[in-house]
């Protein structure tokens, strides 16, 4: 692995190996070797076959008939009537992180999903991942497994499953509020994940050989898909899901929000995510506009689709992408997304502490509202981002992901002026013509720590800090619209709680181990410093001190490194800023802050 000095506040590595990368200036492809365990695996030999031919195991039970499955080997199972309820019905697709994922056809008491033991599994087509929807019984269930690939090579991958009742719920799927037994129904919240792979971009996958896991714990797969490349469309805008809030209740209203475009281009769809809920959520109607002044639209809005129907149903924890529609998106401008909610909604995913940006929506009662031009229906204002998390515009080059707190979320920058600093490095992408002009997807989250899950992930809460950034970083991240490249600038929150230097460090590795496994970039930026806000103690500044060492001298991580302590910190008092680029409170930086943070980006190493 060669790698090149410190330059400018920024090194870079210029080869790396992990699955899918492509070394800088240089035209190559990773390629797998062959893997001789694989032929001489008896059940690899065998001809593969559609997933549902190989279900041995029944999860699902009707309440009345619980003795009619046995997920977990005790006569437990989970309840049809409480899928059902979330949206999670026979045959369904749900997306879910951005792959087409189909629930099992399979009724009540009928098998639904497979141990797996070295099964060989029909599987065809190409995808930049492989998802799995899977479960443990017993534990945690982990194994490895083999891609095929239709050229002959082949390649290996880790599958781990969380235990169905004991799982972590930040990173669930769904959540489903009982559990069935031959004994009665449990209040036991029922949990299912969706687990995704690395697999070798742009090669055609023939068929996938799944884990023999170890121990007694069983591992279920309920479906499986490749994830499609994002080709021919660029992430324009991004806000990831912080919370899952009580509001209203609303009846039949409908949201105007606005929302500024990074990258531009000829078309565009939007990303709803129901993230975190128990029910499905329905969307009666959608539109998209520019922004005139406030909640007017600059021209008559165009309305969206959703497989051609101008409303859709999103069940729990999944997410749904409109039909792209021929509405031109400028670069650096507002947006009005409308959406109408039919019938009244009490709960929701949230992006909260949009602090910088108002929306507006309507009354209760006044229905759609999504093609009106004019303001007059938008007489309330919302500090929130619900639903939305995405807005892609067709062509360009792809995206880079900045994950982040309150600081990359704009907070104490100036409201309305989106001069956040992923704001004005996308602005200076757009102003030079040597390198692409790469969207930039703002993935901060007000609160949000590395570590630690400040928001449970099962339920409504008035904690709207997200899960921690490894639990959100394949939705947040990976899982975005053509992302190319993963700038990862957070820390300030875990310093000044209990979490130690060595976690915070340990976190930002495997972060970055899991987005080079995808093929992305990593860039790793250092902690600001925040002496002078109250809980900001020595203690805590020795621990930033200690992290930025890592980020600074650790090449195995991180493919570039940018330096923002450095360029906002007084050298007076390193544990300070600078008091021009303080906002007054000592912990988030001004506009001026923001500004030295974008120019201390390096635009070089995001490509």
């Amino acid at each position: 692995m060669l790698r090149t000095a410190m330059n400018g506040g920024t090194r870079h590595r210029r080869w790396r190996t992990a699955a899918g990368a492509v070394a800088a200036g240089a035209v190559c492809a990773l390629v797998l070797p062959h893997s001789p365990a694989l032929a001489a695996d008896p059940a690899a030999a065998r001809e593969p076959l559609p997933l549902e031919r190989l279900f041995d195991n029944t999860a699902v039970s009707d309440d009345g008939r619980p003795r009619a499955a046995d997920f977990d080997g005790t006569g437990a199972s989970i309840s049809a009537q409480d899928l059902r309820a979330a949206g999670w019905t026979p045959g369904r697709t749900l997306n879910l992180d951005a792959s087409p994922l189909h629930w099992p056809r399979a009724a009540a008491g009928q098998p639904d999903n497979v141990r797996a033991a070295g099964q060989a599994v029909q599987l065809t087509g190409r995808g930049e991942a492989l998802t799995f929807l899977v479960a443990g019984t017993d534990g945690r269930a982990s194994g490895r497994g083999t891609v095929r690939y239709r050229d002959g090579s082949s390649g290996g991958y880790t599958l781990t499953a969380p235990d169905w009742k004991h799982g972590p719920l930040t990173t669930k799927a769904v959540g489903l509020p009982h559990v069935n037994t031959p004994a009665g129904q449990q209040a036991t919240t029922a949990r299912l994940y969706a687990v995704t792979v690395p697999v070798v971009r742009n090669r055609e996958v023939r068929s996938v050989v799944l884990p023999r896991p170890g121990g007694s714990a069983a591992l279920h797969v309920f479906a499986l898909a490749l994830r499609t490349p994002s080709n021919g469309w660029t992430g324009s805008w991004a806000a990831p899901t912080s919370g899952y809030a009580s509001v209203g209740p609303w009846n039949e209203r409908t949201l105007r929000l606005v929302v500024h475009s990074s990258a531009g281009g000829p078309r565009t769809r939007i990303r709803l995510a129901n993230t975190f809920a128990g029910r499905p959520v329905r969307i009666g109607a959608a539109s998209v506009a520019l922004q005139g002044r406030g909640a007017t639209a600059a021209g008559r809005p165009v309305p969206l689709a959703f497989g051609g129907r101008a409303g859709t149903e999103i069940p729990a924890g999944a997410q749904q992408f409109s039909d792209p529609v021929g509405f031109r998106v400028p670069a650096d401008s507002n947006l009005l997304v409308s959406l109408h909610l039919p019938g009244t909604v009490r709960t929701l995913p949230v992006h909260s502490y949009t602090t910088n940006q108002v929306s507006y929506l309507t009354v209760d009662g006044a229905g759609d509202r999504t093609l009106e031009t004019g303001d007059a229906s938008f007489r309330q204002t919302l500090g929130s981002w619900p639903l939305l998390t995405g807005v892609d515009a067709e062509g360009g080059p792809g995206s880079v992901v900045t994950l982040g707190d309150s600081i990359t979320d704009g907070e104490r920058s100036t409201p309305g002026a989106n001069v956040r600093w992923p704001d004005l490095l996308a602005r200076r992408l757009r102003a030079q013509r040597t390198l692409p002009a790469l969207g930039v997807l703002n993935a901060g989250i007000s609160g949000n720590q590395v570590v630690a899950d400040r928001y449970s992930g099962n339920g409504t809460s008035s904690v709207m800090a997200g899960v921690s950034a490894g639990h959100r970083l394949e939705r947040d991240v990976l899982a975005q619209t053509s992302a190319r490249t993963l700038i990862v600038f957070e820390g300030v929150n875990d310093i000044r709680s209990n979490t130690t230097a060595d976690q915070i460090i340990a976190a930002l590795r495997s972060i970055a181990e899991q987005a080079h496994e995808r093929g992305m970039r990593v860039v790793a930026a250092t902690i600001a410093p925040c002496g002078g806000f109250h809980d900001c103690t020595a203690a805590a500044d020795a621990k930033r001190v200690a992290v930025n060492r890592h980020i600074r001298g650790d090449e195995d991580s991180y493919d570039a490194v940018f330096d923002f302590d450095a360029a906002v910190r007084d050298p007076q008092h390193p544990e300070r800023m600078l008091a021009r680029f303080d906002c007054g409170d000592h912990l988030h930086p001004n506009d001026a802050g923001m500004r030295a943070f974008s120019d201390t980006v390096a635009l070089r190493e995001l490509v």
